[in-house]
């Protein structure tokens, strides 16, 4: 008997939807990409490393308290999909709980904060934080063979400090105890930016 055809369940095309509604105009940094080429990347990261539908959920939202806390809060979200999804949105997020849109803190104080609390949460809610980690470097690595070190010039840091983020993101998630082949690829994908030339 042949396998039965997928079908989009009714939250993943829920998801989907008010991913486009949030992004669906939005570019990614200095790019004519979309960012929602980003989050379905991301989203099927996460389905192919097994994930199952509130991850493939939260990996199509998981910047929306980030980029855009004047659309749609915590309390939303929750609401909508549920508190496993929102608690995965929570472990991509390194903006503060309370941020509602406006100026961020500053970049290393951000990502430290990430850094410190990430190695204490829940392996078990890490593998969409860890495929946009997967797709950020993979887009890195892109974009630096198009343009070389004009690249780092888009970002709020440098080259030094984004290889620096992305090797103690690996630790982190390593002490933590996440366990999954995605991990590899990640830590692959760092040696590789490790290995771009320029870096002090």
């Amino acid at each position: 008997m042949p396998d039965q055809p997928y079908q989009l369940s009714p939250r993943l095309y829920e998801a989907l939807q008010l991913a486009f509604k949030l992004h669906g105009c939005d570019a990614r940094k200095a790019t004519q990409v979309p960012v929602l080429s980003h989050l379905l990347s991301v989203c099927a990261l996460v389905q192919f490393d097994g994930g199952d539908e509130d991850e493939a959920i939260a990996a199509l939202l998981h910047d929306a308290l980030e980029d855009k806390p004047e659309e749609i809060n915590r309390d939303q979200i929750g609401e909508q999909f549920g508190e496993r999804v929102l608690a995965i949105i929570n472990m991509c997020t390194d903006t503060p709980l309370d941020y509602l849109g406006g100026p961020k803190p500053a970049w290393l104080e951000r990502k430290k904060g990430y850094l410190e609390r990430i190695r204490r949460e829940d392996p078990g809610l890490m593998r969409v934080t860890v495929a946009d980690k997967i797709d950020n470097a993979r887009a890195m690595l892109a974009e630096h063979r198009r343009v070389g070190d004009k690249l780092w010039s888009k970002f709020k840091a440098g080259q030094a400090e984004q290889v620096w983020y992305f090797k103690h993101a690996v630790k982190a998630y390593e002490q933590a105890g996440f366990i999954s082949p995605l991990l590899d690829d990640l830590r692959a994908l760092v040696e590789q930016l490790d290995a771009l030339p320029g870096r002090l």
